[in-house]
């Protein structure tokens, strides 16, 4: 638990330190997307398969402020600094570096508790290797649509 806490903590702390690029309407978009997507793909993955989990196979409070504080404010640091302009190549190298630093936190998430709070069943490290950069590509195209969407509104 203590490991979870800090994280939460820490992620927070640097997303609203150093995230600059954002207006509040995009903040509030990152968020509950975020957890909207992950809460959708863990109901089925963690909880109807038992591939992982936080703490218990339970839906439980502690594994709640994973799903609801924790990724978040990760997403907002990915997409704060992320090469919008740039080619594509910078675009991969950068979605490479960010899954290699979520899958070395992923490890850290396993050792035991107080520092863990990360269990698998099936699932192992590769998964998240291939899907950690799909659910990036997901995360800037929302971005993009929402920055798109703004950009279009009407102001009374």
């Amino acid at each position: 638990m203590l490991g979870l806490l800090l994280a939460v903590f820490l992620f927070n702390l640097l997303a609203f330190r150093l995230t600059n690029r954002f207006t509040k309407n995009q903040i509030i978009h990152i968020w509950l997307f975020t957890t909207a997507l992950q809460v959708i793909f863990d109901t089925i993955i963690e909880f109807k398969y038992h591939a992982y989990w936080y703490f218990s196979k339970e839906p439980d409070m502690l594994g709640l402020v994973a799903h609801t504080v924790l990724i978040p404010p990760v997403n907002m640091l990915f997409l704060n600094w992320f090469p919008f302009k740039r080619k594509v190549m910078y675009k991969l190298i950068y979605i490479a570096v960010w899954t290699t630093g979520i899958l070395l936190y992923e490890m850290i998430t396993l050792l035991p508790e107080p520092w863990g709070y990360f269990h698998y069943g099936w699932w192992r490290l590769w998964h998240a290797a291939i899907l950690d950069p799909i659910l990036f590509l997901i995360l800037v195209t929302f971005y993009n649509w929402i920055v798109k969407v703004e950009g279009t509104l009407v102001r009374n």
